[in-house]
């Protein structure tokens, strides 16, 4: 009965949601403030992670608590399917790819902060983000605390410990970021194409294995309208991957178009949105691609006080439209409630969020940054970044979730 009732306005929640992306649209087209199309960028990216519940940090987690890889695939489909997508666009001149340098240090020391911490907190940036977004209290002090991990490696006492470690660069022979490409040198195509190839003949494989038996006839329940169907029952983490693959190359394009050669990423928005409420920013910023490397070297820096609090809108408005996003996505499989927890649960998630924040400031960024679209850009900074949380999320995991302790050989 209360699933029903959760659902039984589906119509009107999906109406809402139409709305709201239709007015975005019209208004960005209207406007030609390209920014704009961040919002509905945002709204699906909300909308399909929490219908996959796709999260990073869990993803990571149940694959030693649960030993179950469903989420962490749905990860990496949405990693294959952008690689395609950023692939077509790159031949089609839509978006330029700008993959992250190989800043090692940062990497492995914020990712093992970033790994631990996301599993105190119960998610990474976007987890916690789309399950406050449905009312887990855990997930909202983790997000409260988030801006301030982030700010003290932005503009706090660990800003010159930042800059140090990205000043231990490593670059590819030709001067650029060290890629796969770089690498191996085979183009980013025909690695995407390769990529989506052994995935491809993965799933087959293991669908072969583990061939679903078929029902007796008449033993199936009659099932709702398909688009009913997908907008009130949660989705599969491979079909959230693929939807949100799918979006990608839309959100590179928008983000390209507002000043911001990057894919989807929210860590710094989450800062820049806290910052607007409760600062007055000396200067507001719209990203450009990166200056050519001698162009850089001759500008002059300024140090961090005198640049200010940079607010990149498109970073600001992917979050903003990721929260109703997710709470409509929520509302209609009936998910979108309060989940009171205990009180020290709470401390230890604010903990983990102020962890995850200090963590992906020092990397550059989150799950979503780093990891879905920095192993679609197929940097190898992003993979060392990945492997890095992983590993720090499964220790994290085993002492933390699982109650395990080492063995020194005492009775």
């Amino acid at each position: 009965m209360a699933r029903s009732k959760a659902t039984g306005n589906w119509i009107g929640l999906s109406l809402i949601g139409i709305m709201f992306l239709a007015a975005t649209a019209v208004a960005a087209a209207a406007t030609r403030l390209w920014v704009l199309t961040a919002l509905p960028a945002g709204f699906l990216f909300g909308f399909f992670l929490q219908k996959g519940d796709l999260c990073g940090a869990s993803a990571f987690s149940e694959v030693i608590l649960m030993k179950d890889w469903r989420k962490m695939f749905g990860l990496w489909v949405a990693i294959v399917v952008s690689m395609l997508a950023f692939a077509v666009g790159d031949r089609m001149g839509l978006v330029q790819l700008a993959p992250k340098p190989m800043l090692w240090l940062n990497y492995i020391v914020g990712g093992a902060i970033f790994g631990v911490g996301s599993v105190l907190a119960g998610g990474c940036v976007s987890g916690c983000l789309y399950k406050s977004a449905t009312g887990n209290l855990n997930s909202i002090a983790a997000l409260l605390a988030m801006p301030f991990g982030i700010g003290l490696v932005e503009y706090g006492p660990l800003h010159g410990w930042f800059e140090s470690m990205s000043s231990k660069k490593i670059a590819a022979a030709d001067g650029g970021p060290v890629t796969l490409s770089s690498l191996t040198g085979l183009s980013f195509a025909t690695l995407a194409v390769g990529f989506a190839v052994l995935t491809l003949a993965a799933v087959a494989i293991a669908w072969a294995r583990n061939k679903p038996k078929k029902k007796p006839a008449g033993s199936q329940r009659a099932k709702p309208p398909s688009l009913k169907r997908a907008l009130t029952r949660p989705w599969k983490p491979w079909q959230a991957g693929l939807a949100i693959g799918a979006l990608a190359l839309f959100a590179y394009v928008s983000s390209d178009m507002s000043g911001r050669n990057y894919p989807l990423g929210v860590t710094h928005g989450v800062l820049q949105a806290q910052v607007l409420l409760t600062d007055t920013p000396s200067k507001f910023v719209y990203e450009k691609a990166p200056a050519p490397p001698a162009a850089a070297q001759a500008a002059p820096k300024k140090p961090a006080e005198a640049q200010g609090k940079k607010v990149v809108w498109w970073l600001v408005l992917v979050v903003l439209g990721m929260l109703p996003g997710a709470f409509i996505a929520g509302a209609l499989s009936g998910q979108a409630r309060l989940l009171p927890k205990p009180p020290e649960q709470i401390v230890v998630a604010a903990l983990g969020g102020f962890m995850v924040g200090a963590g992906a400031a020092l990397a550059t960024g989150c799950v979503i940054g780093n990891i879905m679209s920095g192993w679609a850009l197929m940097s190898a900074g992003m993979f060392l970044f990945g492997i890095v949380v992983i590993l720090s999320n499964w220790i994290a995991t085993y002492f933390y979730l699982m109650g395990g302790g080492i063995n020194l050989g005492r009775k």
